[in-house]
């Protein structure tokens, strides 16, 4: 169990509103805001370049710390700036070929589907989409009528910006593999908010960002890759960082994963992100998940009985994040006014996941995402105001 109060009086911000946008900028504990200002601090006083090497030791950790979290080697992870960038790293050192396919879902993210459509007009990649069954997974029928050995890659979303749902994985990454194909994982929306073992997942990469569910700071990411598939991946993007500059007309990747790293980075945010995982490995992964989805229910369940609330949530296996509209009102307006009851949620357009909200016909909807420091009567509140603003109208 979760002691909530214990992690309020660590998480500036938790008592005096009701914090429901952990799927958009999670509220950083404690622990996390004073290595990131401590760190930067001492940069002030004797310069980056010494500042990083007293922490050196900690900076180690890092890797250790996500791979005790993910189960995986430290070899297998580079710490990136952001989610997108370590997406972009790996599906730009896959060597691409006129014809190649790339399979989709409907709910692949905006940035995702960008870097695709770039590889399409550049290389001449087709990019297809899954049809989704009724619980809005990959349709395993249709996966496997696509599946060919023209399948470079098939992308997968955990979850959803725009919704609860939790995607079935095992069934589509068995498919893919099948056909000899990689299977790359979006989990910014997963990692952090449920309990995550990547041999278990079985994909061949998967990213994640730190601010969002792990409560790190902003300007941090990862990515995750199978040591099955490391070698032969060369990035678009490498410096010194990840490689060495051997002969003059030749260098050499380091063997690991680090050859996605890029020499410069925010050394106090990776501090933050080490203290912010280091905290979800105190309070167990899955005692976070399952206080996560039990917020998020008792949210869902309370605003289903508010007239004039519309739940937007597809399939059974629901987490952490809550989509809904209100009769009548468009979401940025009940984003605007519930920010102003002190409700802080956030809104989720069309453009993030144009293809499933477009199937769905919805332009955009509200997207409330309480972490295991929000508390039950704090998710009442919630309801209550929701309720309130409907009768406004």
């Amino acid at each position: 169990m979760i002691d909530v109060a214990a992690e309020q009086d660590l998480t500036p911000g938790s008592r005096d509103q009701v914090f429901l946008d952990s799927a958009g900028s999670s509220l950083p504990p404690r622990p996390v805001v004073d290595a990131v200002v401590a760190h930067v601090r001492r940069e002030a006083e004797v310069g980056g370049y010494l500042a990083a090497e007293e922490r050196a030791e900690d900076l180690v950790g890092l890797p250790e710390a996500v791979g005790e979290l993910l189960h995986c080697s430290p070899d297998s992870l580079a710490f990136t700036d952001s989610a997108t960038r370590a997406w972009t790293q790996f599906v730009t050192a896959l060597s691409w070929r006129h014809g190649d396919r790339i399979l989709i879902c409907g709910n692949e993210y905006a940035s995702n589907a960008i870097t695709f459509l770039q590889l399409s007009h550049r290389h001449g990649v087709s990019i297809e989409v899954v049809p989704s069954d009724d619980a809005g997974d990959p349709d395993p029928e249709a996966l496997a009528g696509l599946l060919d050995e023209r399948v470079r890659l098939l992308s997968l979303v955990h979850v959803a910006t725009n919704s609860g749902h939790v995607t079935r994985l095992a069934e589509a990454v068995a498919l893919a593999h099948g056909v000899g194909a990689l299977v790359l994982l979006d989990a910014c929306q997963s990692v952090g908010q449920l309990d995550l073992d990547v041999q278990d997942l079985g994909v061949d990469a998967l990213t994640a960002t730190g601010r969002k569910w792990l409560r790190g700071p902003r300007g941090t990411g990862f990515l995750y890759v199978a040591p099955t598939v490391l070698a032969g991946l060369e990035p678009a993007a490498a410096d010194m960082r990840g490689g060495t500059w051997t002969e003059d007309r030749s260098y050499s990747l380091r063997s690991d994963a680090t050859r996605f790293e890029l020499w410069e980075h925010d050394v106090a945010g990776r501090l933050g992100l080490k203290a912010a995982v280091e905290h979800l490995l105190g309070l167990g992964a899955a005692h976070v998940e399952q206080a996560v989805r039990a917020r998020a229910s008792r949210l869902r369940e309370g605003l289903a009985g508010v007239p004039g609330v519309r739940l937007h949530d597809v399939g059974e296996d629901l987490g952490g994040i809550v989509s809904f509209t209100l009769d009548g009102q468009p979401p940025a307006e009940t984003r605007a006014r519930l920010r102003t009851a002190g409700v802080i949620t956030s809104v989720s357009e069309r453009a993030s996941t144009r293809l499933d909200m477009t199937a769905r016909g919805l332009s955009a909807v509200v997207r409330a995402s309480p972490h295991y420091f929000v508390d039950d009567d704090q998710v009442d509140r919630a309801v209550e105001v929701v309720g309130n603003l409907r009768r406004e109208r």
